[in-house]
C-alpha cells in the first residue's frame, strides 16, 4: 500500500498517465514549433513532408493488425531544426525515457497492469484513437511510444544513408540457461527432447550462442560542418524516425536517396557470428555452438 492506504498499481498506473498525457502535449507542441520555424523536412517513403507528416511520424504508436510485438514500423526522413525545435526534441526524448522507466517498473512490480495499459491509455486523447475506429489500431505499441527521436548534436554538411540487412543479435548462454529455456517449452514434445538429449552431450562449461537475425533497417552516416570538440568529423547511426539536425538556416543538408527496399542479400562480411558453427545445435532456441 502508498501511504495515503491506495494500492501501488493505482499509483503506477496515475504517473504513466500522466507522463503519456505529457509525451503526446509535448509532441503536439514540438510539430507546432517546427512548422511555425518554417524550416525544410525530407521523407523517404511520402513526396511531401510537412506538419502533418511529422505528427504521423512521431505518435505512430499503434499496433497494426498482426504486427509481431517485437518489430516497429520506421519512418525514415530528415528534419532541419532551430535550436528551439532541437531543444523541443530534447524534451519529448527525455519523456520517453520517462515513460520507459516506468513500464520497466510496471513490468517488475504489477505486470498484470500491462494489457489494460495498451487498451486505455489511447482513449485519453480522442483525437489521437478517432482515427483507429475500423482500423484495428486500439492497442499501444509501447515500445514504438519510448523508442527515441534520433538528433544530430552540430550542424552536418552531408548524410548518407544506406540499407543495413546484416543485423545480428547474439546473445552468449550456458548450458543450464539453454536448457531451462527448453524446459520451459514443452519437454514432452518429441523435437524438444531430442535437443534435450543433443545439449546432455556437450560438456556443462561450454559457451553457447542465442543469435537473432535483425529486421533490415536504414542507418545515417553523418559528416558534420567542423569537428567537435572530442575531434570526430563524422557519425553513424541507426534511424526508425526522422532524424532532426541542427540548421539556423533552415536548410538541409546534402543527402542521397537510397533504394526504396533492402537489399536481398548480405551486403557486409561476417563477423562476430564467424564462430558460429553453420548449423543450428538448438533449432527451436536459433542457439549455436562455437567452432
Amino acid at each position: 500500500m502508498t501511504p495515503d492506504g491506495q494500492p501501488p498499481e493505482y499509483r503506477l498506473l496515475a504517473e504513466l498517465e500522466a507522463v503519456f498525457d505529457r509525451l503526446v502535449e509535448q509532441t503536439d507542441e514540438l510539430v507546432a514549433d517546427w512548422e511555425a520555424s518554417g524550416a525544410s523536412a525530407w521523407s523517404f517513403e511520402r513526396e511531401t513532408a510537412d506538419a502533418g507528416w511529422l505528427r504521423h511520424c512521431l505518435l505512430d504508436v499503434w499496433y497494426q493488425d498482426g504486427q509481431d510485438g517485437r518489430a516497429t514500423r520506421s519512418h525514415v526522413g530528415l528534419v532541419a531544426a532551430d535550436e528551439r525545435v532541437m531543444e523541443a526534441a530534447l524534451r519529448v526524448n527525455a519523456t520517453k525515457q520517462a515513460f520507459a522507466a516506468l513500464i520497466a517498473e510496471i513490468r517488475t512490480e504489477v505486470p498484470s497492469l500491462i494489457p489494460e495499459i495498451k487498451a486505455v491509455l489511447p482513449f485519453r486523447h480522442p483525437a489521437l484513437h478517432d482515427h483507429l475506429r475500423g482500423t484495428g489500431l486500439a492497442r499501444l505499441h509501447l515500445k514504438q511510444c519510448w523508442r527515441a527521436i534520433p538528433l544530430a548534436e552540430a550542424p552536418v554538411a552531408r548524410v548518407r544513408l544506406a540499407w543495413y540487412a546484416s543485423g545480428r543479435s547474439i546473445k552468449r548462454l550456458t548450458v543450464r540457461e539453454a536448457e531451462q529455456k527448453l524446459l520451459a517449452l514443452d519437454n514432452e514434445a518429441p523435437h524438444v527432447r531430442i535437443q534435450l538429449r543433443q545439449l546432455a552431450g556437450i560438456p556443462d562449461g561450454e559457451p553457447l550462442a542465442q543469435m537473432q537475425t535483425q529486421a533490415p533497417l536504414m542507418r545515417a552516416n553523418l559528416f558534420y560542418r567542423e569537428p567537435l570538440e572530442d575531434g570526430r568529423t563524422r557519425r553513424a547511426m541507426n534511424i526508425a524516425l526522422p532524424l532532426f539536425v541542427p540548421s539556423p538556416d533552415g536548410r538541409l543538408p546534402d543527402h542521397n536517396q537510397p533504394p526504396p527496399t533492402p537489399p536481398a542479400t548480405r551486403t557486409r562480411a561476417r563477423r562476430r557470428d564467424e564462430r558460429l558453427e553453420d548449423t543450428v545445435f538448438l533449432p527451436s532456441l536459433r542457439v549455436y555452438r562455437y567452432r
